[in-house]
């Protein structure tokens, strides 16, 4: 299976934006997007964790509520809420989200509520308290491990067997690595970046830029 890193990105579509989440389902791909939480504890589809690289706005999302990510945002590009990409997606696409910061116990709680009714949603983050967190909420929420290339193989290896773990979110550098192939678990490699990496890992579960 093959996710759209951030939905489709062009001249046209900037990333993490609702008609770039549009987009990309009609082309028939899932999305890997971040998620953060508002001072009000509104989970919004955005990356950084700050609004300055894009907006110029040197202001943190989790000190302001979600009606000034509103206003701040909505006449350049406005930061979309996950629930208005969930109705988007209408359950018949893969998301994959991405748990950018740590989350708290009751915040996790309030998003498996949120994300019930939507079967083909699978939480991942590299911080894996997040993670671990949410299956001892509910061990049957579907969720993944990232791994940055500096993670040791023998520390993915160990990680990977927890049971109730569906999949691992793995940089493409371990593509190559042949301990990696024998892990016996659904395995994506993030970020293929261009149409000759696709192209060659084509086989393989990616995480792609739109080419």
């Amino acid at each position: 299976m093959h996710l759209i890193h951030r939905g489709i990105v062009n001249n046209s579509f900037k990333e993490n934006l609702l008609k770039s989440f549009e987009a990309a389902f009609k082309k028939g791909y899932g999305i890997e997007t971040d998620i953060h939480a508002t001072k009000d504890e509104q989970f919004v589809c955005f990356h950084d964790f700050t609004l300055k690289r894009i907006y110029k706005i040197k202001k943190s999302i989790k000190n302001i509520n979600y009606a000034e990510v509103k206003r701040l945002t909505e006449n350049k590009y406005p930061i979309p809420l996950l629930e208005d990409l969930l109705k988007l997606s209408k359950n018949k696409y893969y998301l994959f989200i991405e748990i950018k910061p740590l989350f708290s116990q009751k915040l996790l709680q309030k998003l498996i509520r949120k994300t019930k009714k939507f079967n083909k949603c699978v939480f991942i983050s590299f911080k894996e308290k997040n993670i671990y967190r949410i299956l001892k909420i509910n061990k049957k929420t579907k969720v993944g491990l990232s791994f940055s290339p500096s993670t040791s193989i023998k520390q993915i290896i160990k990680k990977s067997k927890n049971k109730h773990v569906n999949c691992i979110i793995l940089d493409k550098f371990f593509l190559k690595k042949g301990e990696i192939k024998n892990i016996y678990k659904d395995k994506y490699f993030y970020t293929i970046k261009n149409k000759k990496e696709f192209k060659k890992y084509s086989k393989d579960n990616l995480i792609f830029e739109n080419l």
